[in-house]
């Protein structure tokens, strides 16, 4: 019988070099808080060029698993971190802006998270959460103030009760997602014609949120969440005339 040859897939450099990375971190001999050799004395053990090692280096950083300090001294170069809720929410953003999830994906998935997350947050919240979600809903009532401020304030206030879970997970998922529709929000906020009774509106549904999650009612604190964000960013959805069945459409 004929032997039958199958392609080999050619691997960049850089590829290589955070396979091998990796293989480190699954292994458990590199962990969060460590640093890297400096580049002159990792590039040789690699067997690469320091342009490849950088390369493999920056694609870390961007996922949120390396930060690079430059310079010299104690300090500086490559450290492991555990951080990936900036750059989860980065990369979502562009896929989203690219077409690879749809409006109506990105609103089921938060309906899905912030059920969970408030749920959970009515059980297992500590004060300090609660007391931080409130001194943002506070900032959030102030007269006059501006649609991009109310936006950054009511990501934090989702992102905050998500923390308040106690699951990790779940509060960089719902960081991520949110951080994706930030912008289309924002433009949203914007355009409509009441800014000040659409500010009132919201702030109410917030107040009631952060009630129910403070008296322990998660199963309300649920429903409330998911009638909020479909109210509002379900909206989008209409005016996009993205439906189920066009979840992958890109807006």
């Amino acid at each position: 019988m004929p032997v039958e040859w199958q392609p080999v897939r050619q691997s960049r450099t850089h590829e290589l070099v955070l396979q091998s990375i990796e293989e480190q971190v699954f292994a458990g001999k590199l962990r969060a808080g460590d640093r890297l050799p400096p580049e002159r004395e990792l590039a040789p053990v690699f067997g690469v060029s320091r342009s490849a090692l950088r390369e493999a280096l920056r694609v870390l950083e961007t996922i949120g698993v390396l930060v690079a300090q430059p310079g010299r001294g104690p300090d500086s170069g490559a450290r492991i971190v555990r951080n990936p809720d900036g750059a989860l929410g980065r990369l979502l953003r562009l896929h989203f802006a690219l077409g690879s999830y749809g409006l109506h994906d990105v609103l089921e998935a938060r309906v899905a998270l912030e059920r969970s997350s408030f749920a959970a947050a009515a059980e297992h919240a500590v004060p300090a959460d609660l007391d931080e979600a409130e001194t943002v809903v506070r900032q959030m009532v102030r007269p006059g103030i501006a649609p991009v401020e109310f936006n950054e304030l009511d990501t934090q206030f989702h992102v905050r009760m998500a923390s308040g879970s106690g699951n990790a997970l779940t509060s960089t998922l719902t960081a991520a997602v949110r951080e994706s529709v930030r912008p289309l929000i924002l433009r949203a906020l914007e355009d409509v014609d009441d800014w000040p009774a659409t500010q009132a509106h919201l702030n109410g549904q917030h107040a009631e949120l952060l009630r129910l999650v403070r008296t322990g009612q998660g199963e309300e604190a649920a429903d409330l969440a998911e009638a909020h964000i479909r109210g509002f960013h379900g909206s989008l959805v209409d005016d996009a005339g993205v439906g189920p069945d066009d979840g992958n459409a890109a807006v």
